[in-house]
Protein backbone atom coordinates (compact mmCIF):
# COMPACT_ATOMS: atom_id res chain seq x y z
CA UNK A 1 0.00 0.00 0.00
CA UNK A 2 1.41 3.46 -0.81
CA UNK A 3 1.75 5.44 2.44
CA UNK A 4 3.29 8.57 3.22
CA UNK A 5 4.08 9.44 6.99
CA UNK A 6 3.75 12.97 8.13
CA UNK A 7 4.88 15.31 11.13
CA UNK A 8 2.87 18.38 10.87
CA UNK A 9 4.06 21.08 13.18
CA UNK A 10 2.32 24.74 13.88
CA UNK A 11 5.13 27.55 13.77
CA UNK A 12 6.72 28.66 17.44
CA UNK A 13 5.14 31.53 19.07
CA UNK A 14 4.69 34.62 18.07
CA UNK A 15 4.20 38.15 19.67
CA UNK A 16 0.57 37.79 18.50
CA UNK A 17 0.39 34.54 19.90
CA UNK A 18 0.64 36.18 23.44
CA UNK A 19 -1.35 39.06 22.42
CA UNK A 20 -4.73 36.70 20.97
CA UNK A 21 -4.30 39.39 17.74
CA UNK A 22 -5.43 37.27 14.93
CA UNK A 23 -2.34 36.75 12.10
CA UNK A 24 -4.15 35.35 9.10
CA UNK A 25 -2.02 35.62 6.23
CA UNK A 26 -0.32 38.69 7.79
CA UNK A 27 3.70 38.01 8.08
CA UNK A 28 4.38 37.98 11.81
CA UNK A 29 7.80 36.77 12.53
CA UNK A 30 9.04 34.31 15.35
CA UNK A 31 9.13 36.14 18.87
CA UNK A 32 12.56 34.84 21.10
CA UNK A 33 10.16 32.08 22.68
CA UNK A 34 8.94 30.50 19.28
CA UNK A 35 12.48 30.73 17.90
CA UNK A 36 13.51 28.90 20.88
CA UNK A 37 10.80 26.80 20.46
CA UNK A 38 11.93 25.92 16.92
CA UNK A 39 15.26 25.37 18.10
CA UNK A 40 14.05 22.62 20.46
CA UNK A 41 12.30 21.25 17.94
CA UNK A 42 15.06 21.24 15.62
CA UNK A 43 16.99 19.03 18.02
CA UNK A 44 14.15 16.72 18.84
CA UNK A 45 13.92 15.64 14.93
CA UNK A 46 17.23 15.79 14.14
CA UNK A 47 17.42 11.92 14.40
CA UNK A 48 14.13 11.07 12.10
CA UNK A 49 14.85 10.22 8.79
CA UNK A 50 13.20 12.72 7.19
CA UNK A 51 12.76 13.33 3.56
CA UNK A 52 11.57 16.55 2.92
CA UNK A 53 10.49 19.59 4.26
CA UNK A 54 7.56 21.56 2.99
CA UNK A 55 5.98 24.65 4.92
CA UNK A 56 4.21 28.07 4.28
CA UNK A 57 5.43 30.81 3.09
CA UNK A 58 5.17 32.99 5.78
CA UNK A 59 7.99 34.31 7.86
CA UNK A 60 6.53 31.94 11.30
CA UNK A 61 6.51 28.95 9.56
CA UNK A 62 9.50 29.41 7.58
CA UNK A 63 11.92 30.37 10.58
CA UNK A 64 10.73 27.28 12.08
CA UNK A 65 11.18 24.92 9.10
CA UNK A 66 14.56 26.16 9.23
CA UNK A 67 15.45 24.76 12.13
CA UNK A 68 13.67 21.49 11.09
CA UNK A 69 15.59 20.97 7.92
CA UNK A 70 18.88 22.46 8.51
CA UNK A 71 19.80 19.21 10.81
CA UNK A 72 19.27 17.07 7.62
CA UNK A 73 20.75 19.37 5.08
CA UNK A 74 17.30 19.72 3.08
CA UNK A 75 15.93 23.01 1.08
CA UNK A 76 12.69 23.63 1.97
CA UNK A 77 10.09 23.61 -0.45
CA UNK A 78 7.69 26.71 0.03
CA UNK A 79 3.90 26.12 -0.33
CA UNK A 80 1.20 28.82 -0.35
CA UNK A 81 -1.39 26.20 0.23
CA UNK A 82 0.02 25.90 3.98
CA UNK A 83 -1.08 29.02 5.22
CA UNK A 84 -3.50 30.07 7.69
CA UNK A 85 -6.74 30.84 7.03
CA UNK A 86 -7.47 34.31 5.42
CA UNK A 87 -9.65 36.38 8.25
CA UNK A 88 -9.68 39.07 6.03
CA UNK A 89 -10.99 42.28 8.30
CA UNK A 90 -10.36 40.08 11.56
CA UNK A 91 -6.33 39.61 10.91
CA UNK A 92 -4.91 41.97 13.38
CA UNK A 93 -7.80 42.15 15.47
CA UNK A 94 -8.04 40.59 19.26
CA UNK A 95 -10.82 37.98 20.25
CA UNK A 96 -11.82 40.96 22.49
CA UNK A 97 -11.97 43.25 20.00
CA UNK A 98 -14.10 41.46 17.49
CA UNK A 99 -16.54 40.16 20.25
CA UNK A 100 -17.16 44.16 21.43
CA UNK A 101 -17.22 45.80 18.17
CA UNK A 102 -18.97 42.89 15.75
CA UNK A 103 -20.54 41.10 18.00
CA UNK A 104 -22.82 39.01 14.71
CA UNK A 105 -20.04 38.18 13.05
CA UNK A 106 -17.83 37.14 16.21
CA UNK A 107 -21.55 34.97 16.84
CA UNK A 108 -20.67 33.43 13.86
CA UNK A 109 -17.13 32.84 14.08
CA UNK A 110 -17.77 31.26 17.43
CA UNK A 111 -20.43 28.70 16.79
CA UNK A 112 -18.26 27.76 13.69
CA UNK A 113 -20.46 28.60 10.57
CA UNK A 114 -19.15 26.88 8.06
CA UNK A 115 -19.56 29.12 5.21
CA UNK A 116 -19.10 32.30 7.09
CA UNK A 117 -16.13 34.19 5.96
CA UNK A 118 -14.62 37.56 7.42
CA UNK A 119 -14.78 40.32 4.88
CA UNK A 120 -12.07 39.50 2.20
CA UNK A 121 -11.09 36.50 4.29
CA UNK A 122 -12.02 32.70 3.97
CA UNK A 123 -14.86 30.54 5.37
CA UNK A 124 -14.21 27.09 7.31
CA UNK A 125 -15.26 24.98 3.52
CA UNK A 126 -12.91 26.88 1.14
CA UNK A 127 -10.18 26.94 4.15
CA UNK A 128 -10.88 23.42 4.99
CA UNK A 129 -11.03 22.12 1.13
CA UNK A 130 -7.70 24.08 0.67
CA UNK A 131 -5.44 22.54 3.00
CA UNK A 132 -6.59 18.85 2.35
CA UNK A 133 -6.20 19.54 -1.24
CA UNK A 134 -2.54 20.70 -0.87
CA UNK A 135 -1.47 18.32 2.05
CA UNK A 136 -2.90 15.09 -0.34
CA UNK A 137 -0.90 16.31 -3.18
CA UNK A 138 2.20 16.90 -0.71
CA UNK A 139 1.84 13.49 0.79
CA UNK A 140 1.50 11.57 -2.94
CA UNK A 141 4.96 12.58 -3.99
CA UNK A 142 6.15 10.90 -1.16
CA UNK A 143 4.98 7.65 -0.56
CA UNK A 144 7.46 5.21 1.49
CA UNK A 145 8.89 8.49 2.81
CA UNK A 146 8.76 10.38 6.10
CA UNK A 147 8.05 14.42 5.29
CA UNK A 148 7.29 17.14 7.48
CA UNK A 149 4.61 20.05 7.00
CA UNK A 150 5.19 23.21 9.01
CA UNK A 151 2.88 25.66 8.92
CA UNK A 152 0.03 27.23 11.39
CA UNK A 153 -2.72 26.18 14.22
CA UNK A 154 -5.74 26.15 11.91
CA UNK A 155 -3.93 23.65 9.55
CA UNK A 156 -3.03 21.57 12.09
CA UNK A 157 -7.02 21.71 13.40
CA UNK A 158 -8.14 20.90 9.96
CA UNK A 159 -5.89 17.87 9.26
CA UNK A 160 -6.55 16.69 12.98
CA UNK A 161 -10.30 16.54 12.06
CA UNK A 162 -9.77 14.72 8.21
CA UNK A 163 -7.67 11.88 9.88
CA UNK A 164 -10.22 11.60 12.61
CA UNK A 165 -13.09 12.38 10.82
CA UNK A 166 -14.63 14.95 12.80
CA UNK A 167 -16.95 17.52 10.97
CA UNK A 168 -15.82 21.39 10.57
CA UNK A 169 -18.35 22.32 13.44
CA UNK A 170 -17.29 19.57 15.97
CA UNK A 171 -15.93 21.31 19.12
CA UNK A 172 -12.39 21.20 19.74
CA UNK A 173 -11.03 18.93 22.20
CA UNK A 174 -7.38 18.73 21.15
CA UNK A 175 -4.44 21.26 21.26
CA UNK A 176 -2.60 23.20 18.92
CA UNK A 177 0.18 23.77 20.28
CA UNK A 178 2.93 25.45 18.64
CA UNK A 179 6.26 23.64 17.82
CA UNK A 180 4.45 20.38 18.55
CA UNK A 181 4.90 17.49 16.85
CA UNK A 182 1.59 15.80 15.35
CA UNK A 183 2.28 12.70 13.57
CA UNK A 184 -0.42 11.14 10.78
CA UNK A 185 -0.50 8.73 7.93
CA UNK A 186 -1.40 9.12 4.29
CA UNK A 187 -2.44 6.77 1.88
CA UNK A 188 -4.96 7.32 -0.91
CA UNK A 189 -8.10 6.40 1.18
CA UNK A 190 -7.13 10.15 3.17
CA UNK A 191 -5.08 10.86 6.29
CA UNK A 192 -5.19 8.99 9.79
CA UNK A 193 -3.64 9.71 13.33
CA UNK A 194 -0.73 8.09 14.91
CA UNK A 195 0.16 10.77 17.46
CA UNK A 196 -1.07 14.31 18.26
CA UNK A 197 0.61 17.38 20.74
CA UNK A 198 3.77 15.76 21.84
CA UNK A 199 5.70 18.64 23.61
CA UNK A 200 7.68 16.98 25.36
CA UNK A 201 10.78 18.90 23.82
CA UNK A 202 9.38 22.09 24.94
CA UNK A 203 8.33 23.69 28.41
CA UNK A 204 4.97 26.00 29.04
CA UNK A 205 2.15 26.21 27.39
CA UNK A 206 1.48 27.20 24.00
CA UNK A 207 -1.56 30.21 22.96
CA UNK A 208 -3.71 29.31 20.41
CA UNK A 209 -5.00 31.69 18.13
CA UNK A 210 -7.96 30.19 16.68
CA UNK A 211 -9.97 29.68 19.31
CA UNK A 212 -12.69 28.97 19.99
Amino acid sequence: MDVTRLIAVRHGETTWNVDARLQGQLDIPLNATGAWQAARLGDALAGEPIAAVYASDLSRAWQTAEAIAAPHGIDIVSDVGLRERGFGHFEGKTFAWIEAEMPEQARLWRTRDTAYAPEGGESLLVFRDRVIATATAIAARHTGELIVLVAHGGVMDVLYRAATRQELQAPRTWQLGNAAVNRLLWTPEGFSLVGWSDTTHLAGDALDENAP
